[in-house]
């Protein structure tokens, strides 16, 4: 069973990301699950410097998973936290290796589908513009740049956005604790969007999706903000 975990975000914000990455799944040939009793991976905690709180959080989701043969994240940060930092949250704990069986078998959306599947969409007929967002944990932490890149020029035409690899400024509670630097933050990812007038920005993590879309709601910037599996599956 392949499971997909559609993380907090996802199932409260997003659920078109969550259900569009099923579409990206099935057109690949994978029948996916959503698991009963999977809830958060505990980053929030985590990143918080609560780790009991976190550990008790994640242990529940861990169990959730720990009979699927892979797991499939639509988010960097959250699969960042299952495939990194759970080693590190279980280590001498009684799920340590079941953490380490699980972390080795999770992977983000697009790193699945390119790397383990080998899977790229059909072209379509006509191809839209999108300029893309790397989020920080999916670029910094997973090393995954080329794969959502890979997936999005197969149905758009990819120009590139300026300093992509800048931060949008969520960065979870960080947005909460400084939310004048988070503002000014999405407020420069939407001037790098306007430089190169992109009408559509695209990122494969809710958490940037969210952020950027908020502030460019607020300032009516004129900029459409959707998540990669929304974009790829509105081309098939």
């Amino acid at each position: 069973m392949v499971a997909l975990f559609p993380t907090c975000l996802g199932e409260a914000l997003n659920r078109a990301a969550v259900r569009d990455t099923s579409r990206l799944l099935a057109a690949a040939g994978v029948a996916a699950e959503q698991p009963s009793g999977a809830t958060c991976c505990g980053q929030p905690a985590w990143n918080s410097g609560f780790v009991r709180d976190a550990r008790r959080v994640a242990r529940r989701t861990l169990r959730a998973l720990a009979d699927a043969e892979a797991v499939v994240v639509p988010g960097g940060s959250c699969a960042a936290m299952m495939r990194l930092h759970w080693r590190e949250l279980f280590r001498g704990e009684r799920d340590e290796e079941l953490a380490e069986a699980v972390a080795a078998r999770t992977f983000e959306l697009s790193q699945y589908l390119v790397d383990e599947r080998g899977w790229v969409p059909p072209e379509p007929a006509r191809k839209a513009e999108v300029s893309y967002h790397d989020s920080c944990h999916m670029l910094r932490e997973l090393r995954l740049h080329d794969q959502p890149r890979a997936l999005l020029a197969a149905v758009c035409d990819v120009r590139e956005l300026p300093r992509a690899d800048r931060c949008c400024g969520f960065g979870g509670t960080f947005s909460v604790r400084y939310p004048d630097v988070s503002t000014a933050m999405a407020d420069d990812k939407l001037a790098s969007a306007a430089t190169i007038a992109a009408a559509t920005v695209a990122s494969a993590d809710p958490g940037c999706v969210m952020q950027i879309e908020g502030r460019a709601s607020r300032t009516g910037a004129g900029v459409r903000v959707a998540h990669l599996a929304t974009i790829v599956a509105e081309a098939l």
